[in-house]
């Protein structure tokens, strides 16, 4: 049976009955303002800060307000089927748990209760190498839930295919390698306060539980924690990638490969050309390159390129409901949610973050209906007009 996202607006009106309201905000673009209040200063400007001016992250919302839903009416929209299969995994939506890394420092339960959420919604979960937890255990939240892995590419490959390996062990379903954070940006909202949370071991849960990366080292991270993080911030940090060392990856993961961070058309062509499963349109939510186009400038053409040949992912911007449906409808096969539910963490944990997920899930459901859409299939960019 078709799941009815949209009736957990009844579920909080009638435990509104009872004097219980929503653990935060059910309005995602309110999240921030509400979070700053629970989150200490460095954490907070961590999460919800960009590069350089904030130019590119307030471009990815200026997106998609140029895009204006048009609905259509006695479509028989009463019953909604929003399911998809998004890397070989069947999807009660389109919409994935985007990878961020060092959740605790917004919430001491991390990244296994965001697992946990994701996995009680149906969504994959993203586990990012920045984690402050280790695969196994995020894993073993993350339950019978679907889960992938993202990759930031360290430059020993022995300490590279041991991830892998590790992921793939835990049963981590598909890769997803971040392109555009080889290096950090200037971001002014944390050099402003000298706030780093890597220099502080946290964040590095995944190389620190692996038996290759503490081979590498003459002391364990428990018995000498700055030389174990100076030596994975420098194999992590500071080389950028080419083309030709993709094969490495196919040679160490057997499952989809999904480049994120493509934001040009030829470099969407040449993912295809590799043999590369699914590219993330993306710009990191504006915190790598001040200046840039929002995502959602970028994805219509890419999709025209290439979406007849690889699966077609689409990040950075997504705060609402309206927000999934105009990144399906211009060709995303499905889109990754981070900033918000991360709020929802800050806020209440994992019922946090369920609910923001499932407020995401629910305003999509009903503003597909409302608009006159049953099934993801009727979206298309004929559902949109440009303003």
């Amino acid at each position: 049976m078709t799941e009815r996202f949209g009736s957990y607006q009844n579920e909080i009106y009638l435990q509104g009955l009872g004097g219980q309201l929503p653990p935060c905000s059910t309005d995602a673009t309110r999240l921030e303002a509400s979070a700053r209040e629970v989150m200490a200063p460095g954490p907070f400007s961590y999460v919800a800060g960009a590069a350089g001016s904030g130019a590119t992250a307030r471009a990815n919302r200026e997106a998609f307000d140029r895009w204006r839903i048009v609905p259509r009416m006695l479509t028989g929209a009463t019953e909604r089927d929003l399911a998809t299969t998004v890397l070989g995994s069947r999807l009660p939506a389109p919409v994935a748990v985007a990878p961020v890394g060092v959740q605790s420092i917004v919430h001491p339960d991390a990244e296994s209760a965001t697992a946990r959420a994701a996995a009680s919604a149906g969504l994959p979960f993203i586990l990012s190498t920045a984690s402050s937890t280790g695969i196994e255990d995020v894993a073993e939240a993350n339950g019978d839930g679907p889960r992938w892995f993202q990759l930031y590419w360290p430059g020993d490959n022995d300490v590279c295919a041991s991830l892998l390996t590790r992921a793939k062990n835990a049963g981590y379903t598909a890769l997803v390698v971040t392109l555009d954070t080889w290096t950090l940006a200037w971001r002014p909202s944390d050099l402003d306060q000298a706030y780093l949370p890597f220099l502080k071991g946290e964040g590095c849960a995944v190389p620190f539980t692996d038996p290759v990366f503490r081979g590498l080292l003459e002391k364990t991270p428990e018995d000498d924690l700055n030389m174990a993080i100076l030596r994975w911030i420098g194999m992590l940090t500071g080389t950028d990638r080419t083309w030709d060392q993709l094969p490495f990856l196919r040679e160490h993961w057997d499952g989809p490969i999904v480049l994120k961070g493509i934001q040009h058309v030829a470099d969407a062509r040449r993912a295809a050309e590799a043999g590369m499963d699914g590219i993330v349109v993306s710009n990191h939510g504006g915190r790598q390159v001040d200046g840039a186009i929002g995502a959602l400038e970028a994805l219509p053409a890419i999709v025209a390129a290439v979406g007849d040949r690889m699966e077609v992912l689409f990040d950075s911007g997504i705060r609402t409901g309206a927000d999934v449906l105009k990144a399906i409808a211009l060709g995303a096969r499905a889109v990754l949610v981070g900033r918000p539910w991360v709020y929802g963490l800050a806020h209440a944990g994992e019922d946090g973050v369920r609910h923001v997920l499932r407020s995401l899930l629910a305003d999509f459901d009903l503003t597909m209906g409302l608009s006159g859409h049953r099934t993801l299939a009727d979206l298309g960019p004929d559902s949109l007009q440009r303003t």
